[in-house]
């Protein structure tokens, strides 16, 4: 890479005028504190434009974490923040190279089921079962475990193991009462392999399920209920 590549690496896009980094999680802002105070308020700004873009432009949002590693490649909390935006932006060996860097840098098991779905990716789901029968994640908090189940049971998907992909999901809490998004996507990567195990008339059941609780819209439950029932109709 020539110097004007790393040159602009470290520059990074332009900041938005109206991020000051003051936005910036007071855990997260914590871990900055032994910085110079310029370096600090420049990284903290990265970071907090990172978070603002990851959903609608993750590829710039991934400029920015770059900007901040770029000044400070030894905080584990911009290790994290490259990771994620990476993996946002579907560069996904860059993803678990920075996430791998953080979990070394702090012990911390969160990144896990990002890391094994960076795994699956990248073609390698035996990896993605390793990372989910990690004993750590019997200690995850629902929503994680619920992430590193759907990211297991895809692994099994991949493999061509629809029985075992359904079995790993049959064991999560897919009736659980709660509405939270992670009851939601469990409850659609059911309904999906479910039909593509063949049971139709089972998956349009958990598509029903799915869209009983998806008030946000965060899945197309009810548009592959409707195509799912003309299908069944037809044949």
């Amino acid at each position: 890479m020539d110097r004007s590549d790393e040159q602009a690496k470290y520059d990074g896009p332009d900041l938005p005028a109206e991020v000051s980094g003051q936005e910036l999680d007071r855990a997260v802002a914590a871990q900055l504190k032994g910085l110079p105070e310029k370096l600090a308020a420049r990284v903290a700004r990265h970071l907090v434009a990172a978070g603002l873009y990851i959903d609608e432009d993750p590829e710039l949002a991934y400029q920015h974490a770059l900007a901040a590693r770029a000044r400070v490649g030894r905080l584990a909390v911009v290790r994290e923040a490259v990771g994620e935006a990476a993996y946002a932006a579907g560069h996904y060996a860059e993803a678990l190279a920075e996430l791998r860097a953080a979990k070394r840098m702090n012990g911390a098991t969160a990144y896990l089921p990002i890391m094994a779905d960076c795994h699956r990716a990248l073609g390698h789901p035996e990896q993605a079962l390793k990372l989910a029968k990690s004993p750590s994640v019997a200690n995850f908090a629902p929503e994680a475990k619920a992430e590193m189940t759907i990211v297991e049971a895809g692994a099994r998907r991949d493999m061509g193991q629809l029985d075992a992909a359904l079995r790993t999901l049959e064991l999560a809490p897919l009736l659980s009462k709660s509405r939270d998004p992670w009851v939601v996507r469990l409850r659609y990567a059911y309904a999906d392999i479910l039909e593509s195990a063949g049971r139709g008339n089972d998956a349009l059941t958990w598509f029903h399920r799915t869209m009983a609780i998806d008030s946000e819209q965060l899945t197309d439950a009810a548009e592959r209920a409707d195509a799912l029932e003309k299908k069944l109709s037809q044949g």
